[in-house]
């Protein structure tokens, strides 16, 4: 899946690994430190380490009819839809804490008490806003996480947000700390922004999703159909996955200058459905003819 960046490795790649407002508290200078082939290795070693516990997580909640590395190969085909997908990105990094924080959410309603739970999830998604800034708007997910598995509670909502606001109560006490916690305040201008009301899409450069749009439209009906015959645990899960994918993509607006590999943080939600379809579709013919022109085209316009 990645043959096309190996044949024509760009001549400089660059890694931001931390936001510049982290670096303060930890200044890592990976921006150079790898070569363009190097950065690629790397970033696919990610990746499969990445797929790999995505299974595992896919799995162990049993939201497939049967357990099978069909996650692990949807995730892997999702990560090579576009060129920037195959780099070190910070969405790449963060694609580890978005994980996580799935299979914490997929725990939610199996515990009898989850306040730690969700204190977890709010930390989490705080240290993955380090990494990258719009990784943020997770914490939507935390409170439609816990309408959708748990009764309510307010210390359970509270426990998220304490969770968040405790990374950065660190963050603040280091920037006191250095005398430069007027810039602190200027970490959480993007909350600012206005969601975009134009778009400028070159449409040519994603008609490579044109294949995925088929496959989820398929998924979706057959998900419809079974709905009503799964466990109400799984139908669950599959609207808090469908939510997720919603907000990561809507997310791009906190960062003005972002880039494609921004929408790595919809692969993992993606990768369910698309892996739901293969999982429960009946005419083998279809569907493996189905997958196999879906491969053909990502290469294809990986290529041209």
């Amino acid at each position: 899946m990645r043959i096309a960046i190996f044949y024509e490795v760009p001549p400089q790649l660059n890694f931001d690994f931390l936001e510049p407002f982290a670096r303060l508290l930890i200044n890592i200078d990976l921006d150079n430190a790898f070569t363009p082939s190097t950065n690629i290795a790397i970033a696919s070693m990610l990746v499969f380490i990445q797929a790999l516990i995505f299974n595992y997580v896919v799995n162990n909640h049993n939201l497939l009819a049967k357990p099978s590395f069909l996650p692990a190969l949807m995730f892997v085909t999702g990560t090579s839809l576009f060129m920037p997908f195959m780099i070190l990105s910070p969405a790449l990094v963060s694609n580890f804490l978005l994980i996580w924080i799935i299979d914490k959410f997929l725990k939610l309603g199996k515990s009898a008490n989850s306040i730690t739970t969700v204190f977890d999830i709010g930390m989490i998604i705080g240290l993955g806003t380090l990494v990258y800034f719009p990784f943020m708007v997770m914490m939507v997910m935390i409170f439609l996480a816990l309408l959708l598995f748990r009764a309510f509670s307010w210390r359970e909502w509270v426990a998220g947000v304490t969770g968040f606001l405790t990374v950065f109560f660190f963050l603040a006490v280091f920037y006191y700390w250095n005398d430069n916690l007027s810039l602190f305040y200027q970490i959480w201008k993007p909350l600012g922004n206005k969601f975009p009301s134009v778009f400028k899409i070159n449409y040519n450069d994603y008609l490579v999703l044109i294949p995925v749009a088929i496959i989820i439209i398929l998924a979706s009906l057959q998900l419809r159909e079974n709905f009503f015959r799964s466990f109400i645990s799984t139908r669950k899960a599959f609207q808090l996955l469908f939510f997720m994918f919603i907000v990561a993509a809507a997310s791009f607006y906190l960062k003005p200058d972002f880039r494609t590999w921004h929408f790595l943080l919809c692969v993992p939600p993606g990768a369910v459905l698309l892996a739901y379809y293969f999982s429960n579709a009946k005419k083998r013919w279809f569907y493996e003819t189905l997958f196999l022109l879906f491969v053909l085209s990502v290469q294809y316009f990986l290529f041209v």
